[in-house]
């Protein structure tokens, strides 16, 4: 027995390693292919997953990008409410005073010219509604008797004596 496994093993060290090398070759290959399938059921199976939780994660993703965005807008446009607010005040700060000096100047102009005020008109027609009050209580009054006329001087002095010529 021993003498056979001496032989085996110097029958295969001599002529038959290469038929031991192309089968381990072929044997390698083929785990390299099993191995390969393997891989790529693997990656079937947990390619869906993997796909699956990546579409999962650009959910959330785009959710708080969203989200964030949403705020920064928010955040933009109260700022610019804030900002035209202001402005609008000043603004309007600004054209006030601009009508207030219009007005004062077309004033002083009018005074000049020696239009009336407003004031001065209501003035007058307080005192006219005065003077109409005046003229009723007295049109309201008996009229007193009428005497005859009095006689002016010049008839007076003409029925007396006509006037002498002096020579």
């Amino acid at each position: 027995m021993s003498t056979r496994t001496r032989n085996t093993e110097t029958e295969n060290t001599g002529a038959g390693p290469a038929p031991d090398f192309s089968s381990t070759v072929k044997e390698s290959a083929q785990q390299i292919w099993l191995a390969g399938l393997g891989a790529f059921a693997k990656a079937q199976e947990e390619g869906s997953k993997v796909f699956d939780s990546l579409v999962k994660e650009g959910a959330t993703m785009q959710r708080k990008t969203q989200a964030a965005a949403g705020d920064k807008f928010s955040e933009a446009t109260s700022r610019m409410a804030s900002m035209a607010t202001d402005i609008s005040s000043r603004a309007s700060g600004q054209w006030d005073k601009l009508e207030t000096i219009f007005e004062d100047r077309v004033s002083k102009a009018l005074g000049r010219l020696g239009v009336p005020t407003a004031r001065d008109i209501e003035a007058l027609s307080a005192r006219i509604d005065e003077l109409n009050r005046n003229i009723s209580k007295l049109g309201a009054k008996p009229a007193a008797p009428k005497r005859a006329p009095e006689k002016t001087a010049r008839q007076a002095a003409a029925k007396r004596k006509p006037a002498r010529k002096s020579a």
